[in-house]
């Protein structure tokens, strides 16, 4: 039987993650030790007590039935959290919707709110399932350049009255992957009257709202006058808590907006299970100082791999926020060959900046997910890779 993929499903390439994962292993046949800073996945463990709350529920056998959605508790946890850090008030039961982690709610979204031939204004760079989302719904993309000139925020202005009067949706997400930029208040004034005026849904994806350094302030959209009346945004606690595996996140904002995407749920999953619930709810309502030395050991590693890297010449900027290094490769190279070559030569994998989008070519992202002794013995191998001291 021939077996053949729908027209939206061919278009898709396979994935560079899946690319770089088979280049890793070829190497480490080789008998290289490889360091991985390509999948941000953290290596920390979650709190203990989160730990121990998903053990003490997953003990009870009457946990093991669906939850079809959200939990009151969960909800009213997500509405504590959001106050508590941000200051936003949220209705608990209208302006909050539990998801499979937040990648699940971004790959619904475009299919719940997008008809074929709208138009979605998407970061380039940008995360991969933002464009995905759209082509599997049959929207049609519009990028938006992110560069450093810019402090890679996109121009608005600078998208043509053509494609705005078609677009019904913008993404936006800071701080950001693979930029790791920040956007201040004066930006998201910008983009809630770009989007009343134009009547476009703005959804902001802050994954990284806890992964943010050297006393830089955390501003969620929410908190930004009008924002609801136009947008949501996505959160979780893969990177906060560090539960990436256990797939539990969530959305907040406009209440419509919210109500459409869980009515295409309602037909897809059959909720989280409850002892995550549980311990998502125990993590969101913590004592919330804990996340104050997770970003220090975040600082810390970032700082091993910057100052790494500097001594072989390569400087790269302090990244302000998230897990990861946006760094422009040094020169000769395209984004591509430099990192293929990295692994093959020096047991480092980093994820070239073009599988992000048009303009991520020239730079390339790196997790930080190893210890900052890992990370320091990752700058000194591209040191000597840099200097041409390896032998292949």
């Amino acid at each position: 039987m021939n077996m053949t993929p729908s027209e939206k499903v061919g278009r898709f390439t396979t994935g560079i993650f899946s690319e770089l994962a088979t280049r890793k292993q070829d190497a480490m046949k080789r008998g290289l030790d490889v360091i991985d800073l390509s999948v941000g996945s953290p290596d920390l463990p979650p709190p203990e007590f989160v730990m121990d709350t998903l053990v003490k529920y997953a003990q009870d056998t009457s946990s093991y039935g669906y939850t079809l959605k959200g939990t009151p508790e969960f909800h009213e946890a997500v509405r504590h959290f959001y106050q508590q850090r941000y200051g936003v008030e949220l209705d608990e039961e209208k302006e909050v919707l539990q998801l499979m982690g937040s990648q699940d709610g971004l790959a619904h979204l475009a299919m719940a709110m997008i008809n074929p031939g709208d138009h979605v204004l998407v970061p380039d760079p940008g995360y991969p399932i933002y464009e995905a989302s759209v082509e599997l719904a049959g929207g049609i993309i519009h990028p938006m350049p992110l560069t450093a000139e810019n402090r890679f925020l996109p121009q608005l202005n600078r998208i043509p009255d053509e494609i705005v009067k078609k677009t019904k949706m913008m993404i936006i997400s800071y701080p950001g992957n693979p930029v790791t930029a920040l956007a201040d208040e004066a930006f998201f004034l910008e983009v809630i009257a770009f989007a009343k005026k134009n009547e476009i849904l703005v959804v902001h994806d802050f994954a990284y709202s806890e992964l943010i350094f050297d006393n830089h302030p955390q501003i969620s959209f929410m908190s930004i006058p009008g924002a609801k009346e136009v947008g949501i945004e996505f959160n979780s606690l893969s990177k906060t808590f560090n539960m990436a595996g256990c797939r539990i996140g969530y959305v907040v904002g406009n209440r419509d907006a919210l109500n459409i995407l869980g009515t295409l749920k309602s037909h897809i999953d059959y909720g989280v299970f409850y002892p995550i619930q549980k311990a998502a709810e125990m993590a969101l309502t913590s004592n919330l100082s804990l996340l104050s030395d997770q970003v220090k050991e975040y600082e810390a590693r970032r700082d091993a791999l910057i100052s790494g890297l500097a001594k072989g010449g390569w400087h790269v900027p302090k990244t302000a926020a998230t897990m990861f290094i946006w760094a422009q490769i040094p020169a000769g190279w395209n984004s591509r060959d430099f990192s293929y070559a990295l692994i093959e030569k020096a047991g480092v994998t980093v994820v070239p900046g073009d599988a992000f989008g048009k303009q991520g070519e020239g730079y390339v992202r790196m997790a930080l997910v190893q210890p900052p002794a890992r990370l320091t013995e990752a700058a000194e191998r591209i040191r000597l890779f840099l200097e041409e001291k390896i032998e292949v």
